[in-house]
């Protein structure tokens, strides 16, 4: 069986394990530029996102796109054994469970190693693969509110929010991937495999910005402040008359542009909003003043102008508005996908792009559990039709 022919990653093979996103996005990604995925699911039951979605399970053929599905129970030895058998024919093992969890089936790294030295093993976990909370449950809600993001997402006035997506997930799974790709850079000049441990707490504090030395140098606990970010101003939504608008305006330059589109240039010179610091002081009465200011336009208008006068601006965007952007058609930021039961399957592309090696979506996700089983477990493994038979009948596959 052969490997993909495209993308940067094309040659290189990953079987992913575990379920849901943390690992699963990971996986897309690494798919996306051309890694051949063999994901492995648990007979009958398969990956819950296989059922997730808000009508109809469409996240599925979004995390699962470009991979190859098979089935094997991980729980037993002769799953076990023919795991590792594939582990021996490949670059990536990629996993999400708790950890402990490959060590409680005798698949550590330790072990797989001994099969293949130059294997790289992506674990991805709630809290990571040592410390007191190592194999405590951990989802990526948990760790959005563990690594700092829960407590400023959100309006002061009321309880920490969401931003109504899996970004702890996605964000540990990022890392996850970065990690592989920095172990793989590694291998080629050594020969040697590695173990790439992402947290998803880490990966949220990762992006947390000044948030810790702001308290160990200055005592100062960040908050949550709802729409802006406290002494940076204007950059906030705005009204119009048929929506808000964003405009990020705080830098001394481009305010000088802002209110010569607001047709008080002489803001711009004026000491109480000259200077970055003298705005901050300022915010509220700045961000009410530009309020009453942007209702008088609409949203179109509003872009409009901005554009005219250099300032950033844009509208906040839901699923209708990208699929009729001019912006996302140019760069095709949105792609119709086949697929056997939707006629209407459009999803985010491949990202970033590429020059000369850029990724694509070949596929989306298999609709059938194990649909993959002949293809790989013949080809690549090489067992025959009675084997195959065997195996399932036993439960294995």
């Amino acid at each position: 069986m052969s490997a993909t022919n495209f993308g940067a990653l094309k040659g290189l093979r990953m079987i992913e394990l575990g379920q849901l996103i943390a690992g699963p996005f990971c996986g897309q990604l690494m798919a996306d530029h051309g890694v051949e995925v063999i994901k492995v699911e648990a007979p009958g039951i398969g990956d819950p996102m296989r059922k997730w979605g808000q009508s109809a399970p469409l996240w599925w053929p979004v995390v699962s796109r470009n991979k190859k599905c098979v089935t094997l129970n991980l729980r037993e030895k002769e799953g076990q054994d023919i795991l590792k058998e594939m582990v021996e024919k490949t670059d990536f093992l990629l996993e999400n469970f708790r950890a402990g969890t490959m060590e409680k089936w005798g698949l550590s790294y330790e072990e797989l190693k001994k099969i293949n030295p130059r294997l790289i093993m992506i674990r991805v976990s709630g809290f990571g693969q040592t410390g007191p909370y190592a194999k405590k449950a951990g989802y990526g809600s948990i760790g959005e509110a563990m690594g700092g993001m829960r407590n400023l997402a959100g309006d002061p006035a009321t309880p920490p929010s969401r931003i109504g997506l899996s970004i702890g997930d996605s964000l540990a799974a990022t890392y996850a991937c970065l990690g592989a790709l920095m172990a793989l850079r590694h291998r080629d000049q050594t020969g040697e495999g590695q173990v790439v441990d992402s947290a998803i707490y880490e990966a949220v504090l990762a992006m947390m910005e000044s948030v810790v030395p702001e308290y160990t140098e200055q005592g100062f606990v960040r908050e949550r402040t709802g729409s802006v970010l406290p002494k940076v101003a204007p950059s906030n939504a705005y009204p119009t008359k048929d929506g808000d608008i964003l405009i990020a305006a705080n830098q001394d330059t481009v305010f000088k542009r802002l209110a010569a589109a607001m047709g008080k240039p002489e803001m711009a010179e004026d000491a109480d909003y000259a200077t970055h610091h003298a705005r901050g002081e300022r915010q509220v009465e700045l961000d009410a003043m530009i309020s009453e200011w942007t209702k008088g336009f609409t949203s179109d208008e509003m872009q409009a102008l901005m554009d005219e006068h250099g300032v950033p601006a844009g509208k906040i965007f839901k699923a209708p508005d990208m699929l009729s952007d001019p912006q996302y058609e140019a760069r095709d930021a949105i792609v119709k996908v086949d697929h056997p039961a939707y006629d209407k399957l459009y999803m985010q592309n491949v990202f970033p792009k590429l020059s000369q090696t850029p990724g694509e979506i070949r596929w989306a996700g298999p609709t059938e559990l194990g649909q993959h089983n002949c293809e790989v477990y013949g080809e690549l493994l090489g067992k025959s039709e009675a084997e195959l038979k065997e195996m399932r009948d036993a439960g294995t596959i």
